[in-house]
């Protein structure tokens, strides 16, 4: 029997995993929650932090490649396999780690960009998605964090590329010596000589 439930979570009270909370409701939001458990010690309180909030729209273009690949890697370590059933749906920590990846890249996308992100997720490494994760999560990864850094940055990453609009807030202003045409660094350290 295994000691696993759902995407490889382990049964064991307490333990650290993460979990998708799918509402019964066709259109309400997804949530992932980040559950740390009790760390061995019963007497503290479990701390659980919720990652993101994802659009249900967008939840259905990302949830069967995710189902996929993560069944895929659970029969090649003889672990039962999981499904996306309404409720409280548990994953291994480091199966939502990257979970979680392919959320933050979906959650700026749009439907039709949903597809590009997955396969580019699914090019991406587990270590990869790991290293990621912990990129993001360190400065934008509670469910609030979503307009911040490399939250950002992983929807540019996975995306197709095109319909980003990323334009400077500021013209750079050039110095007077650099704005004399045909002049570069290693002119004026000659004409120093």
């Amino acid at each position: 029997m295994s000691n696993t439930t759902d995407f490889g979570a382990p049964k064991d009270f307490g333990a650290h995993h993460f979990y998708a909370d799918i509402p019964a409701e066709p259109k309400a939001a997804v949530s992932i929650y980040e559950d740390y458990g009790f760390d061995g010690d019963e007497t503290r309180r479990e701390t659980t932090e919720r990652r993101v909030i994802l659009a249900r729209e967008l939840w259905t273009k990302i949830r069967d490649e995710a189902r996929r690949d993560f069944n895929e890697r659970l029969k090649a370590k003889k672990q039962s396999t999981g499904t996306w059933s309404t409720g409280t749906v548990k994953l291994d920590r480091f199966l939502g780690r990257e979970l979680c990846v392919l959320a933050w890249a979906a959650e700026h996308a749009t439907q039709e960009e949903c597809g590009v992100i997955c396969q580019k997720w699914l090019a991406l490494r587990p270590e990869e998605r790991w290293w990621l994760y912990s990129k993001t999560a360190s400065e934008a990864g509670m469910a609030d964090q979503k307009d911040r850094g490399w939250r950002k940055a992983l929807y540019c990453a996975l995306s197709d590329g095109e319909s980003i609009k990323v334009r400077s807030r500021f013209n750079p202003k050039l110095r007077k010596r650099e704005e004399q045409e045909g002049m570069s660094l290693f002119d004026s350290v000659k004409g120093d000589e």
